[in-house]
């Protein structure tokens, strides 16, 4: 378990540095164009590119590549490995580049199929149909990113991928605040500073992959490799991707109700995103490689050790995460956000969609560890059934609950498939024998209620009433947020440590 939480901080670190600049993106965005229909339009131009990114890059590639790839790195060598790479890069290429040249020339059929409530509003769907024509080539540009990340992760190399996202908000705000009052449509920098962003990051990444000796060089030449990775991907893109394909469908749908509601579960989306980036997707990024590596030499006991050790982390780190969204939803909001364009309508609607994503939260990050214990061992059959099963959920939730919560509803619906999702992987990864709880679950669950019943008592305490954050100026609302989070923090860690589970404790664990 030890080097699995060097790596996951390593990892989170990083990620959190990035996510920190995130918020400070999203407060400009906030702040400079509000909740109305230039920001909704961007958001979508956005999401479109980035659901492709996870789904096909992060999602179904990262998982169907990095087991091929520590299988060759484990038993052919270091040129078999160069090869794989050489072959899959062309490849790879070769189908994004046909991909964002019909993303860039057929922006609005895209914005038909995944923004349909646009279309009744000609201003809104031309704005982002416009914005998508720029932004898609970040699709080509993060997914070849994606591919070298997955690369250095298999070598153990996790800081570079983590802290690349950085550049991406740097960028953004540079646009959102420079370049911005120099446009014609201010909001189309945004768009820009998208595409911008994809060849800083391409180009950060270039350096250490030479230094690995590893930097592609694209081959027509085949790879046993390649065709492995065909095999895997297909079904994999419905299982590592549903929590995205989730989202997506609350945007489609969300484009149907009124404007801002597209900006409202953006905006509790990405605050919900904070700690499942610098956890979870920390966690899950450690995790497959060494899973892959176990799968690879049958290290089945090693495989299982490994897997235990992550799944207690989860509970120990998502519980409380989980719980500090739900009560500090409406101050995280109005302390991020609450300024210039974006209005107290906001806050409560962005604040409502919050609460309903935090309750998700703990079973989105089980399904980033649980997954690749699938993937690992190249079984892509059993996640595409989950995730279908979780899809088709989502789909029923949303059509239930949209009609009488509106986008609160489309966020309960993404939860809940969340669990039924999680919940389904566990029972398979359990009955195929794969699996099972090593000793002290029960008294590890015993020891983080009893510290998250006192972190829940010093959050209510503690925290000023709703119609004091409104009323504190920017200083006071990050003094008190500071104060809340990092005094949770402590109190969350004193109390496991009242009940004797402390670092020590945690390390010797699996």
């Amino acid at each position: 378990m030890k080097r699995i939480i060097k790596a996951t901080v390593t990892v989170g670190g990083m990620t959190m540095i990035s996510r920190i600049l995130g918020f400070a993106r999203d407060v400009i965005i906030a702040r400079y164009f509000g909740a109305g229909t230039g920001a909704d339009a961007f958001f979508v131009a956005f999401k479109i590119p980035n659901f492709f990114r996870r789904l096909f890059a992060e999602g179904a590639f990262s998982q169907a590549f990095v087991p091929v790839l520590a299988e060759a790195k484990e038993k052919r060598g270091h040129d078999a490995v160069k090869h794989l790479v050489n072959a899959i890069t062309l490849r790879l290429g070769g189908i994004l580049l046909l991909l964002t040249a019909f993303g860039v020339f057929g922006s609005s059929l895209w914005m038909m199929v995944f923004a349909p409530g646009f279309i009744d509003d000609p201003e809104k769907f031309n704005l982002a149909a416009d914005m998508l024509a720029i932004t898609f080539p970040y699709l080509m540009l993060i997914s070849l990113v994606a591919l070298s990340s997955a690369i250095m992760n298999t070598y153990n190399q996790f800081a570079v991928p983590a802290f690349t996202p950085v550049f991406l908000n740097l960028v953004l705000i540079t646009f959102a605040v420079w370049v911005s009052p120099m446009m014609d449509v201010p909001i189309m920098a945004l768009a820009w500073g998208v595409l911008v962003a994809g060849v800083v990051q391409l180009l950060f990444h270039l350096p250490f992959l030479y230094k690995l000796d590893l930097l592609p060089r694209p081959t027509r030449e085949s790879d046993p490799g390649v065709g492995e990775v065909k095999r895997l991907m297909i079904p994999a893109l419905f299982g590592v991707s549903v929590a995205q394909i989730n989202l997506l469908v609350d945007t489609i749908l969300a484009s149907f109700l009124v404007t801002g509601s597209v900006s409202w579960l953006y905006y509790s989306d990405r605050l919900m995103e904070f700690p499942l980036g610098v956890f979870g997707v920390a966690l899950a990024t450690v995790v497959l490689p060494g899973l892959s590596k176990k799968a690879a030499n049958e290290n089945w006991q090693g495989f299982q050790q490994d897997l235990d050790s992550a799944l207690r982390l989860v509970f120990i780190i998502a519980l409380p995460a989980t719980l500090g969204l739900l009560l500090l939803a409406q101050p995280l909001i109005i302390s991020l956000f609450y300024y210039g364009a974006f209005t107290a309508h906001d806050v409560d609607m962005a604040g409502m969609s919050l609460m309903a994503y935090s309750f998700g939260l703990l079973g989105f990050i089980l399904v980033k560890i649980l997954a690749p214990a699938f993937y690992a061992r190249k079984d892509m059959k059993t996640p595409v059934k989950v995730a279908i099963i979780a899809l088709v959920t989502n789909i029923i939730m949303n059509l239930i609950l949209i009609g009488p919560f509106a986008h609160v509803g489309l966020a309960a619906a993404t939860s809940i498939s969340a669990f039924v999702n999680a919940g389904l992987l566990y029972w398979y990864i359990t009955k195929q024998g794969v699996f099972a709880p090593m000793g002290g679950w029960i008294k590890l669950l015993l020891q983080i209620a009893f510290a998250n019943v006192l972190l829940v008592a010093f959050i209510i305490m503690v925290s000023p009433n709703i119609s004091d954050w409104l009323g504190f100026d920017v200083w006071q609302r990050m003094s008190w947020l500071m104060g809340l989070v990092f005094g949770s923090i402590l109190v969350y860690a004193v109390s496991l440590m009242l009940v004797g589970l402390n670092p020590k404790s945690i390390l010797k664990k699996g």
